[in-house]
C-alpha cells in the first residue's frame, strides 16, 4: 500500500496479483448492474407504451427526466464516496445501502396506477424512475471507483475488468432470456411484470452484497485523514466539489475517452429501445427477438477474452475502435439488408454485432483507470469517485437523450401501440432507430477516440511519475 498525496488515504494495491476470489467477487456486482441496464434499456419504454398505455413521446420524456436526474446525482455520489470515512471503507457502505434501495424500488417501477390520465401516468413513470436510478447510482458509482484502488498494474486492470464484463454480459443475458418468459408465465401481464421486477431486484441485491463481502477495502476509524476531523465524510479534499469536476473535464485524455463512451452508449441505447419494436412490426415475430438478443450476447460473451488478449497486441484504444467499428458495420447492415434477409439474416447480423459489441464491455473500464493514473502523475491527486461520477453522468445523459429520441421518433412517425400493424412511415422510423442512427453515433465516437494518447509506453511513464509523487 502507498500513501497518496494531499488526501492521506491509503490505497490497497495488489503486490502479487489479485486472487481469483477477489476478481470474481468484484465482477459479480456488474451482473446485477447490467441486468438493470438490460431491463431498463430493452423493455421499459416498451412496457410504458404497450402495457401502461403511455404516449411514446411522454414515455420518452419520462425516461429523459429520470436519466437526467440520474446523471446529475452521479458526480455528487462519486464525490461523496471519495470523502466517506468508515471502518468498512469508503465504497462498500454505499453499495450495501444502494443494493437494498434497488431491491425495493424495482417493483414500484413495474406497478403502474390502475387508472390515470396521460399526465398522471407521466408523473408516476418519471418520479419512480428517478427513485430507481438514484438507488442504482448508490451501487454503481462507488463500485466503479473501486477498480483503480484494487490494482495499479496496466494489464491486470484489463484482466480485472474482463471478469467484470463477463459478469456484465451474464447479467444482460439473464435479462434477455428471462424477462419475457417470466411475464408470459402469468395470465395477467401486470402480475407478470411485477413478479419479474421482484425476482430481478433480488438478483441485483444478492450480487451487490457478494461484492461487499468478498472485495477488500481499507477501513477508517472515527476520523478521516489529518485535517478532516471526525465523521463519516471528510471535509474538502481532492475528491469532491465543482472545482474538481472542472479540473477533470479540462484533461484531454479523459475527454478523448469520455466523449466516445457517451456517443457509443447513445447509439447502443437507441438500438436497445428499438429492437423489440423491429422484431414485432418489421418481421411480425416478437417472439424471435429473445433468441436474437441471446445470440448477440452469447457472441459478445465468447468474444470478451479475445478482445482482452488482442488489446495486448493492438493496445486498448485500437482494440476498442476496431470492436465498435464491427458493431457499427453490423447495424448499418441491419438497416440495408435486414429487411431483405429475413429472420435468419437478422440472426447473422446480430451475431456479428455481438462480436464487436464485446469490445464495449472489455475496453472502456480498462481504459478509465489509466486516466485516473494520469491525474495522479500530473496533478498529484487521486479522485476516482469524481472520474467515475462524471463518466456515468455523461453516459447517462447519452442514455437519456437516446431514450427520448426513440420515443420522439416513434411519436413523430405516428406509432400506435394498439395497432397490430404500423404505417410505412413508422416502419421506416423503426428501421432507422435499429440501424443507421445508432451506427452514426458509434462512428462519431470511433473518430474522436482515435486521438486518445495513452498507450503502454505512455502509461509506464505515468506510473513512474506517480510513484515518485507518492514516495
Amino acid at each position: 500500500m502507498r500513501r497518496t498525496p494531499r488526501t492521506g488515504y491509503y490505497v490497497p494495491m495488489a503486490a502479487g496479483g489479485l486472487s481469483r476470489k477477489v476478481k470474481i467477487g468484484f465482477g459479480l456486482c456488474d451482473l446485477g448492474g447490467n441486468l438493470f441496464f438490460t431491463i431498463m434499456g430493452f423493455y421499459l419504454l416498451y412496457f410504458l407504451t404497450n402495457q401502461v398505455g403511455l404516449d411514446p413521446a411522454k414515455a420518452g420524456a419520462a425516461l429523459l427526466v429520470g436519466k437526467v436526474w440520474d446523471a446529475v446525482s452521479d458526480p455528487l455520489v462519486g464525490g461523496l464516496s471519495d470523502r466517506t470515512r468508515t471502518r468498512w471503507g469508503r465504497r462498500r457502505p454505499w453499495i450495501f445501502v444502494g443494493a437494498f434501495l434497488l431491491f425495493g424500488a424495482m417493483p414500484l417501477q413495474f406497478l403502474p396506477p390502475v387508472r390515470g390520465s396521460q399526465g398522471t401516468l407521466f408523473l408516476w413513470a418519471a418520479g419512480v424512475y428517478c427513485l430507481l436510478c438514484t438507488a442504482y447510482t448508490f451501487v454503481n458509482i462507488p463500485y466503479g471507483a473501486l477498480t483503480p484502488e484494487l490494482t495499479e498494474d496496466y494489464h491486470e486492470r484489463t484482466v480485472l475488468n474482463g471478469y467484470r464484463q463477463m459478469s456484465a454480459v451474464t447479467g444482460t443475458f439473464i435479462g434477455a432470456a428471462a424477462v419475457l418468459p417470466i411475464v408470459g408465465a402469468f395470465s395477467d401481464p401486470r402480475t407478470g411484470w411485477l413478479v419479474m421486477a421482484v425476482i430481478m431486484g433480488g438478483v441485483m441485491l444478492v450480487t451487490a452484497l457478494v461484492t461487499v463481502v468478498t472485495v477488500p477495502e481499507r477501513g477508517f476509524g472515527g476520523t478521516g485523514p489529518a485535517g478532516d476531523g471526525p465523521g463519516v465524510f471528510s471535509g474538502g479534499g481532492a475528491g469532491g466539489g465543482l472545482r474538481s469536476w472542472r479540473e477533470v473535464l479540462r484533461q484531454g485524455p479523459f475527454l478523448l475517452v469520455l466523449i466516445p463512451w457517451a456517443l457509443h452508449i447513445t447509439g447502443v441505447t437507441v438500438v436497445q429501445g428499438a429492437l423489440v419494436y423491429h422484431f414485432q412490426y418489421i418481421y411480425g415475430r416478437r417472439e424471435a427477438f429473445q433468441p436474437a438478443l441471446m445470440l448477440l450476447l452469447l457472441c459478445a460473451t465468447a468474444a470478451i477474452p479475445g478482445w482482452v488478449r488482442l488489446s495486448r497486441r493492438l493496445g486498448k484504444r485500437n482494440s476498442y475502435n476496431l470492436g465498435m467499428g464491427v458493431f457499427a458495420a453490423a447495424m448499418t447492415g441491419f438497416f440495408f439488408l435486414g429487411n431483405r434477409l429475413g429472420i435468419r439474416g437478422a440472426y447473422a447480423l446480430m451475431a456479428l454485432a455481438g462480436l464487436g459489441f464485446a469490445a464495449q464491455y472489455a475496453m472502456p473500464f480498462a481504459i478509465l483507470p489509466d486516466v485516473v493514473e494520469y491525474d495522479l502523475a500530473e496533478n498529484g491527486r487521486r479522485r476516482e469517485g469524481v472520474y467515475y461520477g462524471l463518466w456515468t453522468f455523461f453516459s447517462k445523459m447519452g442514455q437519456a437523450f437516446a431514450a427520448a429520441l426513440t420515443g420522439w421518433v416513434l411519436a413523430a412517425s405516428g406509432y400506435a401501440p394498439e395497432a397490430a400493424a404500423q404505417t410505412e412511415a413508422t416502419r421506416q422510423a423503426i428501421r432507422l432507430l435499429s440501424g443507421l442512427i445508432p451506427a452514426a453515433f458509434v462512428g462519431a465516437g470511433i473518430l474522436i477516440h482515435s486521438f486518445y494518447p495513452i498507450d503502454r509506453a505512455y502509461f509506464d511513464k505515468l506510473a513512474s511519475k506517480a510513484r515518485l509523487r507518492g514516495a
